[in-house]
């Protein structure tokens, strides 16, 4: 394999701590870009811009290519990966939910400052997919200003989401109470030992009732939640300049292998690729253009 496929196929994450509500991932060969299904707690929406591949979204599954985008709600879970080794390429670009609530209650489109999930999962418009993708180039470029960049995510998504607000809104099926709860106990719990007998015992299931209900619903057995929610913690510890392995306790995880093979495995990026943004595109805090 070249040295352009190996750079091409490694992950690139532009951060700006000036913006800390909106992060980018830019994969320019997807085919060794594989994950297993997992969930955000962003909003996150994704241009393919070469190729084709998979998208799994709850219980449907498209087939997207060049020119499509997908929009994810926060905690679906999805997947996307490449189809019989096929090349594909991608932006991705990751929106603090409670940021974005704002915006969109700001601008008129909700009610309360609650979150309200998203009905649509694909775009197959040349005009919203260029406007995207003008958007990343804008915030991929070191040159650009702070308020450019700034101007340039904030017209996107307002725009984007007025456009969204006359689609059905998702009705879905309102969480149980007791797997509602399940959940949180898991949030707030994610980084510690966590047996199935407590959760039976705080539940009032059985294990196999427990398991089978939590995965219908929430698309993940306990389990996989648990590991989830771990890696999401470790993700955030490290885009806070922590220590992979002091980020890989926090979270939970036994030790840095374990941690950095979760990670992979559900971001398709290894910690060290994550933390360690492009030189080109690593912005500090008291440096870059005002």
């Amino acid at each position: 394999m070249s040295n352009t496929t190996n750079i091409e196929s490694r992950p690139l994450f532009w951060r700006d701590a000036r913006m800390p509500h909106v992060e980018l991932r830019k994969v320019g060969d997807g085919r060794k870009v594989c994950y297993a299904p997992h969930s955000h707690t962003q909003w996150s929406i994704g241009a393919i811009t070469n190729g084709k591949s998979t998208f799994q979204y709850g219980s449907d599954r498209y087939l997207i290519r060049a020119g499509d985008l997908v929009l994810m709600n926060p905690e679906w879970v999805h997947a996307c990966n490449p189809i019989d080794n096929q090349p594909w390429a991608y932006l991705m670009l990751y929106v603090d939910a409670e940021w974005l609530t704002d915006l969109r209650f700001r601008a008129g489109l909700l009610h309360e400052p609650r979150w309200q999930d998203i009905s649509t999962a694909t775009l197959s418009e040349p005009f919203w997919h260029g406007r995207y993708c003008r958007m990343a180039e804008c915030l991929l470029d070191p040159q650009r200003d702070l308020l450019e960049k700034q101007t340039e995510v904030v017209e996107f998504l307002s725009d984007l989401m007025q456009m969204l607000a006359d689609q059905p809104v998702v009705s879905g099926n309102r969480t149980p109470g007791t797997l509602a709860a399940l959940a949180r106990y898991l949030d707030k719990h994610a980084a510690e030992d966590v047996s199935l007998d407590t959760l039976c015992k705080f539940s009032g299931y059985s294990p196999g009732h427990l398991i089978r209900a939590f995965k219908q619903h929430f698309g993940l057995t306990p389990h996989a939640y648990l590991v989830n929610r771990r890696v999401q913690l470790g993700r955030l510890d490290l885009k806070n300049g922590t220590p992979i392995a002091e980020a890989a306790l926090k979270a939970g995880f036994a030790d840095q292998p374990h941690f950095q093979r979760a990670f992979k495995r559900l971001m398709a990026a290894t910690p060290n690729q994550y933390r360690q943004l492009s030189p080109d595109h690593q912005v500090q805090t008291t440096g870059g253009k005002q």
